[in-house]
């Protein structure tokens, strides 16, 4: 991560630090960050091993990429979820068949299932006017 830090930025940090912190400080203030930088890489590098020890194998197949938060677009996900056929079952859950004739609504039909009908058949989805 480069935190938008450019060479020029960098130096600008460094000439206010030698401002701020005077000449003969500095020396000490320097060999501190670097002793912090040190021991960040190691504590980072102590938790990938115990990560891996932890996961296994498997650590090493993960596509991080994959679970990369800024790569998540719910307008994608929804719809790659309404482009999926619905699983339906020609038997309800008491065996019974739940066919029904083209055109027609049964009498028990969940509103889902009655969303779903209408948008196969091509007409626009039903208004819910109680909706937030």
């Amino acid at each position: 991560m480069s935190f938008g830090l450019t060479f020029e930025k960098l130096l600008i940090i460094g000439i206010i630090a030698v401002v701020l912190i005077g000449p003969e400080r500095l020396p000490r203030y320097a060999e501190q960050l670097g002793v912090w930088a040190r021991q960040l890489r190691e504590f980072i590098g102590g938790a990938q091993t115990r990560l891996r020890d932890e996961v296994g194998p498997e650590f090493d197949e993960i596509d991080w990429k994959q679970l990369d938060p800024r790569q998540y677009d719910p307008r994608r996900i929804i719809r790659e979820a309404l482009r999926e056929p619905v699983a339906e079952s020609a038997t309800g859950a008491a065996g019974v068949s739940s066919a029904v004739a083209p055109g027609t609504a049964p009498a028990r039909e969940s509103a889902y299932a009655q969303r779903q009908r209408m948008l196969r058949e091509g007409r626009p989805a039903p208004f819910d006017d109680e909706a937030t």
